[in-house]
C-alpha cells in the first residue's frame, strides 16, 4: 500500500427508521413535531414561500430584454488560428483541433494577438483588422 493509494474510511449510517415505537426515539410523531403544517403528508411550503410576505422574486423591479431572435456567434482570435492543423480553417476543423467547442449562429474572426501562418479561413464574419492581417500573409478571408 502507498500513501496515493489511501482512501477515507467509509461511514456506515444507518437510515433513520421512522415510527417504530416510543422506545426507538423516533417514535409516535416520527421526529416531526406536534401538527402544524410541517406536520402533515405533503406539507411544507413552495420554493420561494415567505409566509404569505410578498417574495423577493416579485419585490425586485424587471429588468432588461431578452432578444430571441439574436444571433450568438462564437468569436476566435488570429492567435486561435496559429494552433490550427491545416491550411482549411472552418468550424468542423477548429471543432475537430479542439479550439472551440461548439460554433453556435457561426464564427467571427476578431484581430488578437498576430496570426503566423498562411491560412484559408471561412467564418460568417470578420473584423478589418483580422481580415488585413489575413490577407498580408497570402491567405483568403471567406465570408460563408
Amino acid at each position: 500500500m502507498k500513501l496515493d493509494e489511501l482512501k477515507p474510511a467509509q461511514k456506515n449510517i444507518t437510515k433513520k427508521r421512522l415510527g417504530r415505537g416510543v422506545g426507538s426515539g423516533l417514535g409516535k410523531t416520527s421526529g416531526k413535531g406536534h401538527k402544524g403544517q410541517k406536520a402533515r403528508s405533503g406539507g411544507g411550503v413552495r420554493r420561494g414561500f415567505e409566509g404569505g410576505q410578498t417574495p423577493l422574486y416579485r419585490r425586485l423591479p424587471k429588468r432588461g430584454f431578452n432578444n430571441k431572435f439574436a444571433r450568438n456567434y462564437t468569436e476566435i482570435t488570429l492567435t486561435m488560428l496559429n494552433k490550427a492543423s491545416t491550411d482549411v480553417v472552418d468550424a468542423e476543423s477548429l471543432i475537430k483541433d479542439r479550439i472551440i467547442s461548439k460554433a453556435n449562429d457561426g464564427i467571427v474572426v476578431i484581430a488578437t494577438g498576430k496570426l503566423e501562418k498562411k491560412l484559408t479561413v471561412k467564418a460568417k464574419r470578420f473584423t478589418k483588422s483580422a481580415k488585413e492581417q489575413i490577407e498580408a500573409l497570402g491567405g483568403k478571408a471567406e465570408v460563408i
